[in-house]
């Protein structure tokens, strides 16, 4: 009997076929890639068998852009050119910078006042975080590309719970221009909450501490019959592991008592080495920051894990009192806490742990991986999102919350808060608004981000003009303003005159991110450079390959001109010549065939020079003991 596949109407007649998705942790310090495999969640490494991809790009010499290891390898030689820490800067200005350790390179703006979106001044020019940023994902993507076998559907990635609409926004925009299509932005504690909960089954309310290379974040979570719901969150975009490097670089700086300011290079060097102090500190009770200055002179010092302690430990009370905070704000005490889930690197710091376990009264949760388990989460919600269903079966339901009010500039330059922090989304809220002079028939409405009373504390995130207005007795018009959050945590904005029905409406792009605009032309001149790019590609390894033919081929010559007539010598040196004088041009397709003619030509010697040498080898030996 044969057997037909049936399926219902609009579905896939081949419903065992999944979409490739993965969820991507685009880090600080680090980022990975994870997807699901066969049920479960698992990072995915690199060709040598590494997960964690280092957020390090570094513009080189010709127009090489290297990511990740052997980026970060080039930090010290090479400070000003190599971009680490870039997720610090991500919809960020100048003013925005908060210490100097993320003050260590050359930067600008694109009106050169110091106004407006940040950039970064390289050796291959001015670019901005985003661009920077989209290297890392698209360097992620392509190792998945590679691991699964096939071109992706999806991902999601994860941000801070407290990146604001601008940092969102920029996120968004280097996932775009890395050629990845975002399924959704998935806030980190989140998203460890996803991997935690289903991977240990657990229930309760949980606070998750994500304490990462640049950022930290306390979120609050109810975990209850597969669905995950966000009861607070709170955090501090300028605070990190990085912080912790820059502190006990300050220390040694100041012990040392040298008298110059170091140049970025040698920041470079002080950093790096107090973050290796720092892992150190981690596991023994001492250890050694130890930077060579060049030329011979270097300086150390040893640091004990108490002295470490005291210099970090105002980081620590900051990171605590975002915990207090997001517990007020759920209405909780330390004790109604089920567990404290442990998220980031830096979370490994000893009187990390002890500080939690001091408010809280247990050990803090520690039985995943802290580097992997907000990946893990993304790839878990990047698997539904895609629509593969899981092995039992399940899904489960995500309430995630806005970290900052947004709302409205007023009269005398104060805020109006249309929707208010820690609110679930996806969410809308509307609000009434009148004219304020008789007659008035436009108004202008200024949309802002933040906590504080006055607009010139707040993020501006966009402006635009309601026209049209019937003109009235001032205080008669309604205006109705309406904001839109979607999950992404992504605002548009409507206003409408409700006696005439005049709207005007906009999709909040951040002044501190990039216009589809700009992004289309982005992509349009990478794809442009594929053709000059894969150019000089081919050159290049044309180049590599004559090379070393004619190397091995010149000192094959010197060894043995004993087996060529004067003709042959010289017709073979007159292409070698020739050879190399083409690799020094820029015709790969005329390197490559005078290669190929050159390997042609010296087929016979190389048959001769190997004639030569077994006769050498069998000369004077029995036959009978070669066999």
């Amino acid at each position: 009997m044969a057997f037909l596949q049936i399926s219902e109407p609009g579905e896939s007649p081949e419903p065992h076929t999944r979409r490739l998705a993965v969820g991507i942790d685009l880090g600080t310090t680090n980022s990975l890639v994870a997807t699901i495999r066969n049920a479960v969640p698992e990072c995915l490494p690199d060709s040598e068998g590494r997960t964690m991809l280092p957020s390090a790009v570094q513009y080189a010499e010709e127009g090489q852009i290297v990511v990740g290891h052997e980026a970060l390898a080039h930090r010290g030689s090479d400070a000003l050119n190599t971009i680490t820490s870039v997720k610090r800067f991500m919809g960020r200005a100048i003013a925005d910078l908060r210490s100097d350790a993320e003050a260590r390179y050359n930067f600008t703006t694109p009106t050169g006042d110091g106004k407006g979106p940040l950039q970064i001044i390289t050796r291959q020019g001015t670019l901005s975080p985003i661009e920077v940023s989209a290297e890392i994902l698209r360097t992620l993507k392509t190792r998945a590309e590679e691991s699964l076998g096939g071109e992706l559907y999806g991902a999601v990635i994860t941000v801070p719970a407290y990146f604001d609409d601008a940092q969102r926004q920029a996120t968004k925009d280097a996932a775009k221009l890395a050629g990845l299509n975002v399924l959704r932005l998935l806030n980190e504690p989140t998203a460890a909450a996803v991997a935690y909960g289903l991977d240990q089954h657990a229930e309760g309310t949980f606070l998750i501490y994500d304490l990462g290379g640049g950022t930290f974040d306390v979120s609050i979570l109810r975990l209850s019959r597969g669905v995950f719901e966000v009861l607070s969150t709170a955090g501090d975009t300028h605070l990190g592991g990085d912080d912790f490097d820059a502190a006990l670089a300050k220390h040694a700086f100041e012990t040392w008592a040298l008298t110059r300011a170091l140049s970025p290079t040698g920041q470079a060097s002080l950093l790096a080495a107090a973050r290796i102090a720092k892992e150190q500190l981690t596991k023994d009770e001492t250890a050694t920051i130890n930077v060579g200055w060049g030329c011979g002179f270097g300086s150390t010092l040893d640091v004990t894990r108490e002295t470490f302690a005291a210099i970090t430990q105002p980081l620590v009370d900051r990171t605590m009192a975002c915990v207090k905070r997001a517990l007020r704000d759920a209405k909780l005490k330390a004790d109604d806490i089920d567990g404290v889930v442990l998220v980031g690197g830096a979370t490994r710091t000893p009187h990390v742990r002890t500080a939690l376990e001091a408010h809280f009264g247990k050990p803090p949760l520690a039985t995943m991986n802290p580097d992997e388990v907000v990946a893990l989460g993304a790839a878990i919600q990047a698997d539904q999102l895609a629509g593969n269903q899981s092995g039992d079966g399940e899904s489960h339901l995500l309430l995630d919350v806005i970290p900052l009010s947004l709302g409205l500039e007023t009269m005398g330059g104060l805020v109006e808060k249309i929707i208010p922090r820690n609110s679930t989304i996806p969410v809308a809220k509307a609000q009434e608004f009148t004219t304020f002079k008789d007659g008035q028939t436009a108004m202008a409405l200024h949309v802002v981000q933040g906590e504080r009373e006055l607009v010139t504390d707040c993020r501006s995130l966009a402006r635009f003009e309601l026209r049209g207005i019937p003109p009235m007795v001032a205080g008669s018009a309604r205006i109705r303003v309406t904001f839109q959050v979607d999950a992404d945590g992504l605002l548009s904005v409507s206003a409408t005159e409700t006696t005439s029905n005049v709207r005007a409406e906009v999709n909040v792009k951040p002044s501190y991110g990039l216009g589809d605009g700009e992004i289309a032309a982005m992509l349009q001149s990478a794809f442009a450079s594929a053709n000059t790019d894969m150019q000089a590609r081919a050159l290049a390894e044309a180049r590599v390959d004559a090379l070393a033919l004619t190397t091995a081929l010149s000192n094959a010559l010197v060894d043995d001109r004993a087996l060529l007539g004067d003709a042959e010598f010289a017709a073979l040196n007159s292409q070698i010549a020739h050879l190399k004088t083409l690799i020094e041009g820029s015709d790969h397709r005329a390197i490559v065939r005078a290669s190929e003619a050159l390997n042609v030509a010296s087929t016979e010697f190389a048959g001769r020079r190997m004639d030569r040498a077994v006769r050498e080898a069998l000369t004077g030996r029995d036959i009978a003991k070669i066999v």
